[in-house]
């Protein structure tokens, strides 16, 4: 077997990109750092394959720093070598992320492997979910509208909020103020308004025929209304007629209600993936 590290998405991507349509909606984040819509800087990126003596690609691995290390093994199939062979060429390159995101069986035997003599722990599972055609649902009271920049004076807390409860990564307001006015110039963020602001979600990173669904966030106030549900149906519609064939999302394993809602409107689940973070200390165990 071969590692092979590449010096851009373009690179990446001509080696890549067929092998990870084959599973389109569960490579969506590394087929979205290929495509980079937001024309982010890729110097310090790190795009690897591991391929057999024939030249086949057995394992994808890219990461974005500061962000966890994302993988791929081709049709899901395990290779443990070729995972050896990454978790040994990246401890050479004295290359540490701060975690890996994967499907769950992949990322526990690499976590497994690169993690000597340190611990890792779950930070999160999530069901990665794809709606095809929307159910028909009594929407709530009100109706759907794109964010505009008249919003700022809430969008950019809701967003904090949602990272809050999340778990992900917290910026500070000028950050977030940046990320949402970049959406609003693209169309991209919708609220759902009953007399005043109630929930929002965002189209995120799109694939050659999906589109992504993220930051479903409704105050803890408003909740049980069934805005969400709302929104999220008035934007997978949107995106659907655009010519998407299909939507889908992230979705907290652990959280039933929010499961719940996106499977009533028509998602479904393709598969769990866990989030792994890696901690250095002297031990090589895994953490419930």
């Amino acid at each position: 077997m071969k590692f092979i590290k590449y010096d851009d998405v373009g690179s990446f991507g001509a080696d890549t990109l067929e092998i990870l349509s084959e599973n389109e909606v569960q490579n969506n984040l590394p087929i979205g750092f290929i495509f980079n819509e937001r024309g982010n800087d890729t110097s310090n990126w790190l795009l690897t394959s591991i391929k057999d003596e024939t030249g086949s690609v057995m394992l994808t691995a890219a990461c974005t720093p500061p962000f966890n290390i994302v993988m791929y093994e081709t049709r899901n199939k395990p290779n443990n070598e070729a995972l050896k062979l990454l978790s040994a060429e990246l401890h050479a390159m004295g290359f540490v992320p701060p975690g890996v995101l994967a499907e769950q069986g992949l990322a526990r035997r690499f976590a497994e492997m690169y993690t000597i003599n340190n611990r890792y722990h779950r930070h999160m599972s999530m069901n990665i979910m794809r709606l095809n055609k929307v159910n028909m649902i009594n929407e709530s009271l009100g109706y759907c509208r794109l964010l505009s920049k008249d919003d700022l004076y809430f969008a950019p807390y809701w967003e904090r909020s949602f990272g809050e409860e999340c778990q992900i990564e917290i910026y500070d307001i000028p950050a977030y103020v940046k990320q949402i006015t970049a959406r609003i110039d693209l169309n991209k963020q919708y609220v759902w308004i009953d007399g005043h602001p109630v929930s929002q979600t965002y189209n995120a990173r799109n694939t050659q025929n999906g589109a992504g669904i993220s930051g479903v966030y409704t105050p803890p106030q408003y909740r049980g209304k069934g805005y969400a549900s709302s929104v999220v149906a008035k934007l997978s519609q949107t995106l659907l007629d655009r010519g998407s064939k299909f939507c889908f999302l992230f979705a907290d394993s652990e959280n039933p209600i929010s499961c719940g809602i996106y499977r009533k409107l028509g998602f479904y689940d393709l598969c769990v993936f866990d989030e792994l973070k890696f901690t250095e200390l002297n031990t090589n165990t895994y953490e419930q």
